[in-house]
């Protein structure tokens, strides 16, 4: 009978491409999983790697086991799923990867929900840029998924996770108070009344690859200007005091308000353009009653937000 570790081992290769990226999620050294991966070989009696440069790369036949054993982990987590369901109580461990403008605006009030009603469950945070968590999920690093999408720039649809919509929210310009030199963007003197009026003020944006960062950069370009990009950061939080004392401008989505005040000025955009905030886990777990009950808390937050 073959090892269903071992088979968990090799779809962990066929997902993250090395053998030192599989010890390093396993907590595995590279030679242990070498090791068992040879092992799987002699169950089989197949050849399932063959190297390829520095690497390795999945014969014909791993391949098929390593369909084998995600549907294997999918009836796992489905009988784990069932079990649960089967209780009395709501109880169970939440393991979540999100994104910081709901980790900031939706998760301290769906924790403390959590918390009152559903005493026995365990919800663990991690902050995640979205592109990656949903792969992670996916790959059952996590059990959920809060994500973001920008109009046009769909997040990508991986096969087995469920979606589900929390909420979408504008945005808009941000730009420092009126009182501020920089306010003054039209080149007159005048405030800024649109977008391409901060054509030639400096910008402060997200990373290259960042779906927010592909958006700024699109809508800008559709208004007729490539946007001077000075500063580049991850963290809302910074972003925001950057264009709070004057240094830079943004486009900021309407979910990094929420309990917070500011003395940016917000101008719409044309079209009125709004982010998706979804939730997605793995369809083999919906039955988790811990995971549907968090699930269900997010979802009154948000309308409540």
């Amino acid at each position: 009978m073959l090892d269903l570790r071992r088979l968990v081992l090799l779809r962990e290769l066929s997902i993250r491409g090395t053998l030192a990226a599989v010890a390093q999620a396993m907590s595995y050294s590279p030679s242990a999983v070498s090791q068992q991966l040879s092992l799987l070989e002699k169950e089989t009696g197949l050849e399932l790697l063959r190297k390829s440069g520095r690497g390795v790369r999945l014969t014909p036949q791993a391949e098929v086991l390593v369909a084998a054993a995600g549907e294997l982990l999918d009836t796992i987590e489905r009988a784990e799923a069932e079990v649960a369901a089967s209780l009395t109580e709501v109880r169970g461990r939440v393991r979540v990867a999100v994104f910081q403008s709901a980790a900031l605006a939706l998760m301290p009030a769906a924790l403390r929900l959590t918390a009152q009603r559903y005493p026995q469950v365990r919800v663990e945070m991690v902050q995640r840029e979205p592109e990656t968590a949903l792969h992670e999920t996916w790959a059952r690093e996590f059990d959920m998924v809060v994500a973001e999408q920008y109009p046009a720039h769909a997040a990508a649809w991986l096969p087995g996770l469920d979606r589900h919509e929390l909420t979408t929210d504008a945005i808009r310009l941000a730009l420092p108070p009126l009182d501020h030199p920089i306010a003054g963007g039209a080149g007159d003197g005048r405030p800024v009344e649109a977008l391409i009026d901060a054509r030639d003020l400096p910008w402060v944006m997200e990373p290259r690859g960042a779906a927010s960062r592909h958006f700024a950069e699109q809508t800008c370009r559709a208004a007729g200007f490539e946007p001077d990009v000075r500063y580049e950061t991850a963290d809302l939080q910074a972003q925001i005091r950057l264009v709070e004392t004057g240094n830079a401008v943004a486009l900021m989505p309407d979910l990094v308000w929420t309990d917070r005040d500011t003395t940016c000025r917000l101008v719409e955009l044309a079209g009125g353009p709004r982010r998706t905030v979804f939730t997605a886990q793995r369809l083999a777990g919906l039955a988790s009653p811990a995971v549907r009950a968090f699930r269900s808390v997010l979802e009154e937050v948000a309308v409540a937000t």
